[in-house]
């Protein structure tokens, strides 16, 4: 979507899959559904088709025009596992971040068992690279907590979770595994209200298990307002970055020819027209 980001955990976002479909009470008022139906059928605008589910293969070698390091949040616009986007073109996608190593990666997902599944199988030799990290949304305690213990159960190198909107008390948390956590409220239109009794609960497991904390907002219907301070203090913990050699401009430029004549599949999947 943009080089730059104005998400408080991340530099930049990337998205070469646009749209997604809900699955659990934490959709129900996304903020990246909202924004792409305000463009249903502008001609020639990116989200002229709203938030249709739809691959974009001319942005798969976005990552490696960029020539300084940057964290990069992959697909806020969508959800990589999502099960209509087609296992090759996530092994595509997986491949870019191999090679534009210079920059983090964050994938974050709902749809856990599907990535639990790819990173034991397609996307194994991928799985523990330390500047790739894997993420699952945790919204609440029947939704989120599975989607925990599929993370734990995966091969990754660093292992993330986005409470975000926390919508309950989510009690005991296992973090065995885990290498950070994030927790916001939800913010907008409708948003629905977050006590600080269950951020707090969440912040202290986290400093007895050694756990990266990062508040990211208290949310509401205008954010900015609320601010992100708990209990009189920010909270930006975030694991440590990995710090590798960019390539110079011709071999980036030798690295997006092979990621272009890579993928010949359809840009959007059969069940998405």
């Amino acid at each position: 979507m943009s080089e730059h980001s104005t998400i408080e955990w991340t530099d930049a976002t990337w998205n070469p899959v646009r749209g997604c479909t809900k699955i659990s009470p934490g959709c129900k008022h996304c903020y990246a559904e909202t924004f792409a139906e305000r463009f249903r059928g502008v001609p020639g605008h990116p989200y002229e088709q709203g938030f249709d589910l739809r691959l974009v293969p001319e942005k798969l070698a976005e990552p490696l025009r960029w020539s300084r390091p940057k964290t990069v949040f992959v697909n806020s616009m969508s959800d990589l596992f999502h099960k209509d986007v087609p296992d090759e073109y996530i092994e595509a996608v997986v491949r870019v971040m191999q090679l534009a190593d210079w920059h983090t990666y964050q994938v974050l997902t709902k749809r856990s068992e599907r990535m639990q599944e790819l990173l034991q199988t397609k996307l194994g030799d991928s799985s523990k690279l330390p500047h790739i990290w894997w993420g699952v949304s945790v919204e609440n305690r029947r939704h989120g907590l599975p989607r925990i213990e599929h993370l734990r159960s995966a091969p990754a190198g660093v292992r993330f979770l986005s409470v975000e909107p926390l919508l309950e008390d989510l009690g005991p948390i296992d973090l065995g595994g885990i290498d950070w956590v994030i927790v916001g409220g939800e913010s907008g239109r409708g948003a629905r209200p977050m006590n600080p009794e269950w951020v707090r609960s969440i912040r202290d497991q986290c400093r007895a298990a050694g756990v990266p904390f990062f508040f990211k907002q208290w949310g509401g219907f205008n954010k900015k307002i609320a601010g992100r301070e708990l209990d009189g203090l920010t909270y930006d913990d975030i694991p440590e970055r990995s710090d590798r050699p960019i390539p110079n401009l011709t071999r980036r430029r030798e690295m997006i020819a092979e990621v272009q004549q890579g993928w010949s599949g359809p840009a959007i999947p059969p069940s998405g027209q």
